[in-house]
């Protein structure tokens, strides 16, 4: 794709008299691609964010996982994700706001993916480390964004929503010691997989993909493209492992995980969703599960990277939990 025809493409897609290519404000990971901000001209907006999907000049991968299974991931990540703009994205309201879609151009490799900037539009605040009121923003988001996609088929999604799911990664169950967490991977991601009630999940909910607005208190989240089904306490257990550590998480991870719930019962309510003894119902198998997510991740670090800073106190003693229920059995 030229960029001259990048450039015609925004204007057709804005109402732009001109396109002015921007900074690259991120490379995507690996060096399939770029983020860029577009300035416009006689736009009703000032601008947009551009994601565009290139072949890497060579296979690399920041901690050496350049395998063809990661290979074909991300190439079909990028459909996935151009699938979620188009079809998906607009029904999600302020209250799991995502950025809207003026258009995707192509698909796969070459293809543009031109949304709103969310700078522009209020939130443009990054964090490594959540505030309270950060933490409390995203809880609500993902809460109604679960409730928003309650049993949704998930058509020309991920059939499995996360990047990390067993049958994603092999090549890193192969090279995990053996042990128990090896020996009950199949079965951890059976009791994820068979669960009674699906949702769409983000997959990859990480505070770094999550735009805050200046007091933090509002949120919406970029960078769908490991979405597809799953069971939200994925999502959740992701999220706080990726802004607390293992003292704060210690500290803070139950009474987060209770609040997730709480939001999440008031927003199946206020959307009609489910009767009030379904809502229970489904609150008790995610309050079951949320162990078991927490093992499911640990044990895909164990593989990809077992020094890695997520491979915390509370993590692991989560992953003791979820793994005594399967000795029970």
């Amino acid at each position: 794709m030229m960029q001259q025809t990048i450039e015609e493409h925004i204007c057709k897609l804005t109402g732009a008299s001109r396109a002015e290519r921007g900074p690259v404000l991120q490379q995507l990971w690996s060096g399939y691609g770029e983020i860029v901000r577009y300035q416009l001209a006689g736009a009703d907006v000032p601008s947009v964010v551009v994601k565009q999907i290139a072949l890497p000049e060579e296979l690399a991968h920041p901690r050496g996982w350049h395998t063809d299974t990661g290979h074909q991931r991300k190439l079909r990540s990028y459909e996935v994700e151009a699938e979620w703009y188009r079809h998906y994205a607009a029904r999600c309201d302020e209250s799991c706001r995502v950025a809207c879609c003026y258009g995707v151009q192509g698909a796969g490799v070459g293809s543009a993916m031109v949304l709103q900037d969310l700078d522009a539009a209020g939130y443009a605040t990054r964090l490594q480390h959540a505030s309270p009121d950060a933490l409390y923003a995203v809880l609500g988001w993902l809460a109604n964004f679960h409730a928003q996609w309650l049993a949704d088929p998930a058509a020309d999604l991920w059939p499995r929503g996360s990047y990390w799911h067993l049958a994603t990664r092999p090549d890193e169950l192969n090279v995990m010691p053996d042990g128990p967490l090896k020996s009950h991977a199949s079965a951890l991601d059976d009791a994820l997989a068979n669960a009674q009630f699906q949702t769409l999940i983000h997959g990859d909910a990480k505070i770094a993909n999550f735009c805050f607005s200046n007091d933090h208190l509002h949120v919406a989240a970029v960078d769908f493209q490991y979405v597809g089904a799953g069971v939200g306490v994925v999502d959740l257990a992701y999220f706080l492992g990726s802004c607390l550590n293992g003292r704060e998480l210690q500290q803070l991870g139950d009474q987060l995980f209770e609040s997730y719930l709480q939001y999440l019962a008031k927003a199946l309510q206020r959307r009609g969703m489910l009767g009030a003894s379904s809502i229970q119902a489904l609150l008790d198998e995610w309050r079951s599960l949320y162990a078991i997510a927490w093992a499911d991740f640990e044990r895909f670090l164990q593989g990809w990277s077992p020094g890695h800073p997520k491979l915390n106190s509370y993590s692991a003693a989560q992953t003791e939990d979820a793994l005594r229920l399967f000795s029970k059995q």
